[in-house]
This record gives structure tokens, C-alpha cells and sequence, in this order.
């Protein structure tokens, strides 16, 4: 795989692993027990200049690629998932921020990427998920501002958000085609952080139901055009999907290491594991899969970078990548016996941590309804 890449997509693979392998691994267990964002590995992934990697120069990026911030994300979540998760949504903001954004929207950018102002994202509601046509959260125009009012779920980042991008309807009878985006300052009158998710996984990512009652926000506070917002998400899923696969890929490659290694020193009936023929097929089938999910994320990654849509190799890529790393993580977890029950071992962690890949950005069944009909319109 690293014949294909460019000597600067290695030296900053290789300088971002480094960092999670000194920085990221050895705080993950007490951020999963505390429960309690990690600012300050936060800071210092921006700092790094990570969150921009694939962000054009004149907004403030490295100018990077899509498949560069796959590798980069990749070696932050073989370290902790938590900072997996942490480091798209920045990555994720600036990007819809620098495409659909005016010049207001685009001076927050700088902020994002120096991880001095934290963004989060509110579509899911308590009573819709993967239906967005289905959301109740409405804003009204009133004069030149927009009046909103609604709760949303699984705000990641919401208990320390400096702005929220809402999804809302500004067409209550116009299903999808009826949804805006509108930016929300976090200290604005009416807005109310709900009670804390307690999560199976994925923890210190300080998630939090967000309510907003009769919230006025100016009409420049909307991104892009009124009652688009559907398609934009839309298209801003395909590279988001791209960050999750790539988050469950990370670890599962952890896991894949782990077992390695647990395999190699434990030993039963006279011989270490490894030699057993059924743990050999296991981490095999690792392997295997783990590589062909790398080449799926890239193939789709280079095709993005190329202009191309990409709806159903992002959703090839993000159905294959978690489901693999679900399946292989419990493997590796079964190899680990009964210590891989035990929190002292990373294995556990990482089981609870990557269930969320497949509900995450759309549930894996929502992937493979993308799949069909892109099929269908291919062999229309």
C-alpha cells in the first residue's frame, strides 16, 4: 500500500502514528473511564495542523487530499476512537463551512482549525434518525431572522460547543426538499443543553440533547440556500463516511495487533496460540479483510479528489469497513479468552467503542439501500 502513496502522505502517516502511539494510546482508558473530553489532545491535533490536512490553502488548510486525512484519521483511531470521533467533526466542519458558507461562516474557519473554536453538528432528533424528512425541529422567518424552535439528540460535542449547525424545516409541507441549515451560537437566548448520553462507547465526547426554544438567530446565520440543506448533507456524507470507515478501520487494526501479540505470549496445551490452527484462520481473515477495506476507503477517497460522485463506493466503503471491524474485533476479542472481557486489556475497549461505526453517518442498513439504487440507476 505505501508504494502508491507520496512521500509527504507517509512522512505525515508516520509523524500523526508516532503522536497517537506517545500521545493518543497511552491516555485512551482513562478518557473511556472518566468520561471526559480530552481538550487537551485536542489542542494538540490541531496544533499539528490535522484538521486541515485535506482543506484547500486559501481557507486556511494544508492543501492535502481525501485519502491523506483517511491516513490520518486511521492512526488516530488505532489509538482511541474517542479521538477518531473528535477529530472529524472539526475536519468535517470546515469543509461544509468552506463549501456552502459565506464570508461570515468562512471566518469561523480559522477558529476550527486552530481548535480554538469547537463546532457541532445537531440533524438527529429523539423521534427521527435515518428518516431526516421526518424532523420537527422548524425555523420560521421573522423579518431578517430565523426563529427555531425543536430538540435534537446525539449532539457530539454539544455540552462544549462554541456554535451548533441545525438542520430544521423552513417548509413544514415540503418534506427533504423543506430542510435549512442554520448556525446557532451556543450562548444564545433559548438554547438549552438536555441531559448527557450515557454511551455503551465512544466516551468523553461529551454528548448532550440540545433544545432550542423560540431561538432567533439572523438570516446570515444560514449556510448555503433556503430549503437545500437536504442535498447538501447529502453530498457532505460521502466524505463523512469516508472518516468513519477509516475510523472503524484504525481499530480493527489495533485489535488485529493486540491479537498478535496476546496470541504469540499466551499459552495453553504446551505451545503458544498462534500455532493453532484456529486462531491462525482468524487473524488471517483479519488481515485480509482489514487490507481490502483500506483499498475500498482509497479507491473512493481518490475518486472524490477526482470530482467524481461517489454515493455508492462511500457507502460500499463504510457498509464492508464496519461491519469488518465489528466481526474482526470480537474475533480478536475471543482470541484474548477471558481477559479480553476485562477492562485491563485494550480489546475491550475497542469492542464497545466500534459498534457505534455501524450506526454512525447513516446505519449500515441506510447503506445498503444507497447501494441498490445507485445500482439501479446504473443498470436502468
Amino acid at each position: 500500500m505505501d508504494y502508491f502513496l507520496t512521500e509527504e502522505q507517509r512522512m505525515l502517516r508516520d509523524s500523526v502514528r508516532r503522536f497517537s502511539d506517545e500521545a493518543v494510546a497511552p491516555a485512551a482508558s482513562a478518557i473511556d473511564r472518566d468520561d471526559v473530553f480530552p481538550r487537551q489532545l485536542y489542542r494538540e491535533m490541531a496544533a499539528l495542523g490535522l484538521f486541515g490536512v485535506s482543506l484547500a490553502p486559501e481557507a486556511g488548510g494544508s492543501g492535502l487530499d481525501t485519502t491523506t486525512a483517511c491516513l490520518v484519521m486511521e492512526e488516530i483511531a488505532r489509538g482511541s476512537g474517542t479521538l477518531g470521533n473528535a477529530y472529524a467533526i472539526p475536519v468535517e466542519a470546515a469543509h461544509f463551512l468552506n463549501e456552502h458558507g459565506n464570508e461570515f461562516h468562512k471566518g469561523l474557519i480559522p477558529g476550527i482549525l486552530s481548535g480554538d473554536i469547537i463546532p457541532a453538528t445537531a440533524a438527529t432528533e429523539p423521534d427521527c434518525g435515518s428518516d431526516v424528512a421526518a424532523m420537527s425541529t422548524v425555523a420560521e422567518r421573522d423579518g431578517d431572522d430565523y426563529v427555531i424552535t425543536g430538540t435534537k439528540a446525539w449532539v457530539t460535542f454539544g455540552r462544549i460547543a462554541d456554535f451548533v449547525v441545525v438542520f430544521a424545516k423552513t417548509d413544514r409541507n415540503a418534506g427533504h426538499k423543506g430542510i435549512s441549515c442554520i448556525l446557532v451560537e451556543a450562548d444564545r437566548k433559548g438554547v438549552t443543553l438536555g441531559k448527557s448520553e450515557e454511551l455503551l462507547g465512544m466516551h468523553g465526547l461529551e454528548d448532550c440533547q440540545i433544545s432550542f426554544d423560540a431561538v432567533r438567530v439572523p438570516v446570515r446565520n444560514r449556510i448555503g440556500p433556503e430549503n437545500d440543506a437536504f442535498k447538501m448533507a447529502m453530498g457532505n456524507f460521502n466524505f463523512s463516511r469516508l472518516m468513519m470507515s477509516s475510523m472503524a478501520l484504525g481499530m480493527a487494526q489495533a485489535a488485529m495487533e493486540d491479537a498478535i501479540a496476546y496470541a504469540k505470549g499466551r499459552r495453553q496445551f504446551g505451545s503458544e496460540i498462534i500455532k493453532f490452527q484456529a486462531i491462525q484462520f482468524m487473524l488471517a481473515d483479519m488481515s485480509k479483510d482489514i487490507a481490502a477495506s483500506r483499498l475500498l476507503i482509497h479507491h473512493a477517497a481518490r475518486l472524490h479528489d477526482a470530482g467524481r460522485s461517489i454515493a455508492k463506493e462511500a457507502a460500499h466503503a463504510k457498509l464492508f469497513t464496519t461491519d469488518m471491524a465489528m466481526q474482526h474485533i470480537s474475533n480478536a476479542l475471543q482470541i484474548h479468552g477471558g481477559n479480553g472481557y476485562s477492562r485491563e486489556y485494550r480489546i475491550e475497549r475497542l469492542f464497545r467503542d466500534v459498534r457505534l461505526s455501524q450506526i454512525y453517518e447513516g446505519t449500515n442498513q441506510i447503506q445498503r439501500l444507497i447501494i441498490a439504487r445507485q445500482l439501479e440507476k446504473e443498470y436502468a
